[in-house]
């Protein structure tokens, strides 16, 4: 197993996307009341939307350091659950019961908050021209082993190598990906020969562009920007996007999600004040116009859910 290095860091936007944002901005918290630090850890896939709500936050006046470091779902719930330096985890999946476990042994309840809907895109290079759709049976033949090469897929297909890519293994977009094609069992794909991992969707994104018989997979966010370069591929018939996402049709969709605690909210004011600027915003900025994060809202019901347990929380 070959893995990429990982990357760590703060997405950034530009001013221009920013001052759109900031224009629609619900203003139920005034940022300038609160200081602090704040620091979220975690999904590489969650943090471009946290990035979003640190930015807004801060220009709206917010005094305080604000931190979003990109390590994958797992390590954010160590820092989160474990570590206790990190304020609010950012998730690509729900946190399972190991890690439930470790939260609540040092004093941590987390609190579940759905803020967007993913759709996992499946991509390989523009360049392709061949593959357009594969099956849930055919990805899982690509990730153990089972297809070394494209025309053992279809005989229409090239004979050459098929070089498959996949987040690392801290990531919930990994243990997504593992759930949904190889039952909860990460065995299959942790053996078979030539995978190549990383926990920087970046490094993915610019593999496989330069390959024409690569194929990885990776949050609709970081489709969406090189979509001249690279292509998502239909699963099971079912195109990725924001209709086939939000209904559950495409077989990859999944919602996403941050956690903080009920201890945290009470120790730092500037923590809950920005989770709730993060619940009154974040839907605004998600969907697929070049202002927003590519990912998708979800439903007002479920947006008030969220308030709901925030509000229980706070009090």
């Amino acid at each position: 197993m070959k893995r990429l290095h990982r990357g760590i860091g703060v997405m950034l936007l530009s001013a221009v996307v920013l001052s759109a944002s900031l224009a629609a901005a619900q203003t139920g918290v005034n940022p300038s009341d609160v200081s602090g630090e704040i620091v979220a850890a975690g999904s590489s896939t969650v943090a471009p939307v946290t990035a979003r709500m640190f930015e807004m936050f801060t220009r709206m006046g917010f005094g305080g350091a604000v931190r979003n470091d990109v390590l994958g779902t797992g390590a954010g719930f160590e820092h989160f659950c474990e570590d206790l330096d990190a304020d609010i985890a950012n998730a690509s999946r729900a946190i399972n019961a190991t890690e439930l476990a470790a939260c609540r042994a040092n004093g941590r309840e987390p609190i579940e908050l759905v803020i967007g809907i993913d759709a996992l895109a499946v991509v390989v290079s523009a360049s392709n021209t061949f593959a357009r759709d594969l099956s849930r049976d055919e990805l899982a033949a690509i990730y153990s082993g089972g297809a070394a090469s494209w025309d053992e897929l279809d005989a229409n297909y090239p004979r050459s190598p098929v070089f498959p890519y996949s987040p690392g293994t801290d990531s919930g977009t990994f243990d997504y990906f593992v759930e949904a094609i190889f039952d909860r069992s990460p065995r299959a794909i942790l053996r078979a020969p030539g995978v190549q991992f990383s926990e920087s969707d970046t490094v993915l994104v610019t593999y496989i562009e330069a390959n024409n018989f690569a194929i990885g997979f990776f949050g609709y966010a970081y489709y969406y920007p090189e979509r001249r370069r690279l292509r998502a591929l239909s699963i099971d018939g079912i195109e990725p996007g924001a209709d086939t996402a939000a209904s559950g049709a495409y077989p990859l969709s999944r919602p996403l999600f941050i956690y903080t605690a009920a201890s945290v909210l009470a120790e730092k004011p500037q923590v809950a004040a920005f989770v709730r600027f993060y619940l009154e915003n974040v839907s605004s900025q998600l969907g697929l116009d070049g202002r927003q994060v590519g990912y998708f809202p979800v439903t007002d019901a479920t947006m008030g859910n969220n308030v709901a347990a925030l509000d229980a929380a706070i009090q």
